[in-house]
């Protein structure tokens, strides 16, 4: 399997995706003091001054060759959390950003609200996604990011029981909303630290000048 990181490096430090998934196996099983919510893995503890780019990609393909050609040019490997739909229009696409080094994960396959979904509807979109992904880049997933953000109790215990990861964000750039490109880079700017888990999108107007 070829080597994989979720980083961005912010020094001239670099972090292994071994040792990111190490802390994912070590934060995955947290859950709410007293409410028996299962939280999912928001940041990472650790001393280096690294942080997470993540990139949700659920429509729109116009600015794929800008954001490689951008993280090419600082070294800077990515996370794209891609929607099965997403995958399949664009197939040419994922096969760029995995070729350039970045980490393709799952994103969901139909962008659904999954509050109503039973563990196995949430199983089959999940791995309808996976599926998809694998044909395109030969690696299935280990990341799952729920669309809208949304996560539960059943949707964590299932990726568990498939041996996956539901990774979340603790900087959002706020991107999708279209501010200028400096109020995104304050938005992130402000609030990344160590460890921080960055929340871009691919199909912003302003995120490549942010960026």
């Amino acid at each position: 399997m070829k080597k994989r990181v979720l980083w961005i490096v912010l020094s001239i430090a670099a972090v292994t995706g071994a040792y990111f998934l190490s802390g994912i196996i070590c934060g995955a099983v947290e859950t709410a003091s007293g409410s028996g919510r299962i939280i999912p893995i928001y940041c990472v503890d650790t001393d280096k001054k690294c942080a997470a780019l993540t990139f949700d990609a659920a429509w729109g393909n116009d600015d794929t060759d800008i954001l490689i050609g951008i993280l090419n040019e600082y070294n800077a490997p990515a996370t794209f959390f891609v929607t099965g739909q997403w995958a399949e229009k664009y197939p040419e696409d994922v096969k760029k950003l995995y070729d350039a080094g970045h980490d393709i994960a799952n994103h969901s396959d139909t962008h659904p609200h999954i509050s109503n979904m039973t563990y196995e509807e949430l199983k089959a979109d999940t791995e309808r996604c996976n599926k998809k992904i694998e044909e395109i880049t030969g690696e299935a997933p280990l990341l799952y990011r729920g669309p809208y953000g949304e996560y539960n109790n059943t949707l964590i215990e299932m990726l568990h029981d498939i041996n996956m990861y539901y990774i979340q964000w603790d900087t959002d750039s706020l991107d999708w909303m279209d501010p200028e490109p400096s109020c995104i880079v304050k938005n992130v700017t402000d609030k990344v630290k160590s460890g921080s888990i960055v929340l871009l999108h691919n199909g912003a107007k302003n995120t490549p000048e942010a960026l």
